[in-house]
């Protein structure tokens, strides 16, 4: 078997990856999504109620109607996590969210509002099992994951393959989970160098909503953007750079191009912007 995680295997081909949502956390909803056409599933939990039986169910649904049509046992399937990337100390009294989640086997986590590296660590420490020690003494601390979960069926693997996969990509090359951050706000922007920094993560991206309403402005969102809006996504982009991860942006029919050649691989969209991206860059599917 190779990749469990298709988004993993398309970065590592330097594709550009397309992400859809679902709203029906269910068993059905599950079903109904498993051949989505999307890279890879963003699942909402930042401003709905927290539901962590409709994300099990969800991918019980996935693994039943699987394989993909790319032969993967489900899409990959990430989450925003209900919590705030406020500080170290937040992130450690909700890891119980992530212990969660993870057993329910969704592949990773966006963490929304990453204000300090502190948070971005405790979060990358608190999906790893202790026994996974790439880059601890360098950056991370031993792995805060706990036995008794463990939900390989859904990535159809036994129990010790699962264990030996569930770890965070690039950090470990054979790892299948993803690790996203939103530096979406002034205070996450002033420490966004530091924070790309943390060993463990996958890309970032720059939020602009939030971004927007942190410099006072709900109508930001959208280009063309003000000079102070323009700097943060380029700081924010210059971070991750120098970091070596990848940037998520928005995209559109007018930008897909320049996105795509500015090496954007991580981008929002519907059908009709999937279907462009795919036809620029020459790439079939399910591939």
């Amino acid at each position: 078997m190779g990749r469990v995680n298709r988004a993993i295997e398309l970065l590592e081909g330097r594709h550009t990856l397309i992400y859809g949502g679902s709203g029906d956390l269910s068993y059905e909803g599950g079903v109904n999504a498993c051949h989505t056409d999307n890279d890879f599933l963003l699942l909402e939990q930042e401003h709905v109620p927290l539901n962590i039986t409709g994300v099990r169910e969800f991918m019980r649904g996935l693994a039943a109607a699987g394989p993909t049509k790319s032969g993967h046992p489900t899409p990959t399937v990430l989450m925003t996590l209900p919590m705030q990337g406020t500080d170290e100390h937040v992130v450690r009294a909700n890891a119980w969210m992530v212990t969660h989640y993870l057993d329910c086997g969704v592949h990773g986590f966006v963490l929304c509002h990453a204000e300090t590296p502190g948070a971005v660590k405790a979060l990358i420490e608190s999906m790893r099992f202790p026994f996974n020690d790439i880059g601890v003494g360098d950056g991370l601390d031993v792995g805060r994951r706990g036995a008794g979960g463990g939900p390989g069926h859904i990535w159809g693997l036994d129990h010790p393959e699962y264990l030996r996969k569930a770890d965070v990509w690039p950090l470990n090359p054979e790892g299948e989970l993803m690790v996203g951050l939103k530096i979406e706000n002034r205070r996450a922007l002033e420490n966004c160098e530091a924070t790309c920094k943390v060993p463990g993560l996958t890309y970032v991206e720059w939020g602009p909503g939030d971004m927007g309403y942190s410099f006072g402005d709900p109508d930001a969102h959208d280009p063309p953007y003000s000079p102070e809006m323009a700097a943060a996504r380029a700081r924010v982009n210059a971070a991750r750079k120098a970091a070596g991860i990848d940037f998520c942006d928005s995209i559109n029919v007018d930008n897909y191009k320049e996105q795509i050649d500015n090496d954007i691989l991580i981008c929002g969209g519907g059908p009709e912007i999937a279907a462009l991206c795919r036809e620029y860059t020459k790439r079939t599917m399910p591939a």
